[in-house]
């Protein structure tokens, strides 16, 4: 799973390095990136994150017990179902748009806003293509295939960079955002598409028919309704920070999405990838509820480890040297120097914050598998709430305050979006350990893991000023390969397993090739 993503992730990178090089911050990428977010909200609402903490338990469970007609019964029921819903608020969601672009980014106007509404209308049908992959998503991960549904965003994502390459040089930024749009409606079908073959293979029947009657769909259905609402929650969040970026000077919302890329590279190799392998573990427990409460707790401590092995070095590495690696991936045409300075502040303002959201990720994981999507709901309003009005202060008023550029308030967003996060980890694992026991990471293991972060990155520095290279990319593969190898050599020096295992599963790879 974490190589799908992997390879998802590196080509959403290229991606984006190739939108940074022909729109860099300008209108044109700020109408874009306002655009993506209205359909990109109903992809969430329905995507994978939704139908994984509802469908998955209790399509897992029906496998694990052996009644595969009754799993292949809910499956074509949530398929139809999804079907349907997504269909009508699409065309509720064409022919809105101009309201949706003004309370998503009332700042826009003129021209910017014409071409933001127009992009809305045609990235609309991508979005609900994408919903639909992610029901592919729980069917494959349900019978533990990974690979294939992690791997299938490359193919979106290769069509929207053809699109740029083949367009770039033809036409000026307004027009190539629409041609960008389309690519990405091209591209959904495609990702779509690459999963169905062996979705059919795994499903035994399909039947069109809406479930009525069948218990797993009425479970399904029931677990759905909280989650779809816990999403839209963190939706309102990622809404309240694009309207209040909209507000400010012209790049910040745009910078702030570049930032928000990098910021969940991470969270999706390290925080989804386990907390998705998990869940169908999590769900398939058979026993007694001593025993199945011990295994819980194992599996859940040793995916925080997993976690926070990769985690932790990423965070000190957004903080420390986050203008190298925003410089490589993105320093390029209209995106120069200054450009990534402004984004590595704001990456590193989401850094405080890593290692929370990702571990929040496996303990709302482990309350989905037992069936409880209310408690984590209550924990993201809680965290919504406090995180829109620190948002509004550290991003508005408070930048003129302290006499600084109003731009620099989207740091304050990202930053308390950070520190919220800790909040809702608290509230999630202190509940948690009511019902299955205690949970959580030894302190000598945590402070660890800094150490080393912490040792890697005067490394990393050293060869950055060492080295002085002028080109982004030669500069990054010195400074981040010391900062990576200093890592690692300090955590298998203080004896952590998840080091001695990486070291010896990546030796076994190269022996066996």
């Amino acid at each position: 799973m974490a190589v799908g993503i992997l390879l998802s992730r590196i080509a959403g990178l290229v991606r984006d390095r190739v939108f940074a090089y022909y729109f860099g911050s300008s209108d044109a990428a700020d109408a874009f990136r306002a655009a993506f977010r209205i359909p990109n909200f109903l992809q969430n609402l329905f995507g994978e994150g939704v139908l994984s903490a509802s469908f998955i338990p209790v399509y897992a469970h029906l496998l694990a017990r052996g009644k595969e007609d009754e799993a292949d019964r809910v499956a074509s029921a949530v398929f139809c179902l999804l079907s349907l819903v997504l269909s009508c608020f699409v065309i509720v969601g064409v022919f809105a748009t101009p309201l949706l672009i003004d309370a998503i980014a009332p700042g826009f106007g003129g021209a910017k806003r014409e071409l933001t509404i127009s992009l809305v209308r045609i990235l609309f049908p991508g979005a609900a293509l994408l919903a639909l992959s992610a029901w592919c998503l729980g069917i494959l991960n349900s019978h533990r295939r990974f690979f294939i549904s992690y791997t299938a965003p490359v193919a979106w994502n290769l069509v929207m960079i053809a699109s740029l390459v083949g367009f770039g040089g033809h036409f000026g930024q307004f027009p190539l955002a629409q041609a960008l749009a389309w690519g990405s409606v091209v591209g959904s079908a495609v990702q779509l598409g690459v999963q169905l073959p062996q979705v059919a293979c795994l499903i035994g029947r399909f039947r069109v028919s809406m479930g009525r009657g069948v218990e797993g769909v009425q479970t399904v259905i029931r677990n759905f309704v909280p989650v779809f609402i816990s999403r839209g929650v963190v939706q309102i969040s990622a809404y309240v920070d694009a309207l209040l970026a909209s507000f400010l000077p012209t790049g910040a919302l745009a910078s702030l999405v570049y930032a928000q890329t990098l910021y969940t590279l991470p969270v999706s190799l390290f925080g989804m990838s386990v907390s998705a392998a998990e869940l169908p573990n999590f769900s398939s427990a058979l026993g007694e509820a001593d025993d199945v409460n011990v295994y819980l707790r194992n599996r859940l401590n040793a995916g925080l480890r997993q976690i926070s092995f990769f985690v932790i070095p990423s965070a000190m590495a957004f903080l420390t040297l986050g203008d190298v690696i925003v410089g490589a991936i993105y320093q390029t045409g209209q995106f120069g120097r200054s450009e990534s300075v402004y984004v590595w502040a704001i990456l590193a303002g989401s850094a405080i914050g890593l290692l929370a959201t990702t571990l929040g990720r496996l303990y709302a994981s482990m309350y989905y598998s037992l069936k409880d999507t209310r408690t984590p709901l209550r924990y993201a309003i809680v965290r919504v709430l406090l995180t829109a009005g620190l948002g509004y202060l550290f991003a508005i008023p408070l930048p003129p305050l302290l006499g600084m550029n109003p731009r620099w308030g989207v740091v304050g967003l990202t930053t308390s979006a950070g520190l919220c996060g800790w909040l809702e980890l608290a509230l999630l694992r202190n509940a948690l350990e009511g019902r299955i026991g205690k949970t959580g990471l030894p302190a000598s293991f945590i402070l660890q893991l800094w150490t080393a972060a912490g040792m890697g990155a005067a490394a990393g520095w050293a060869g950055k000023l060492v080295m002085d290279l002028n080109h982004p990319i030669p500069l990054a593969i010195v400074s981040l390969g010391l900062y990576g190898a200093v890592y690692l050599g300090i955590a298998v020096t203080f004896r952590v397993p998840e080091a001695r295992g990486l070291i010896s599963k990546v030796g076994g790879f190269i022996r066996f090739n």
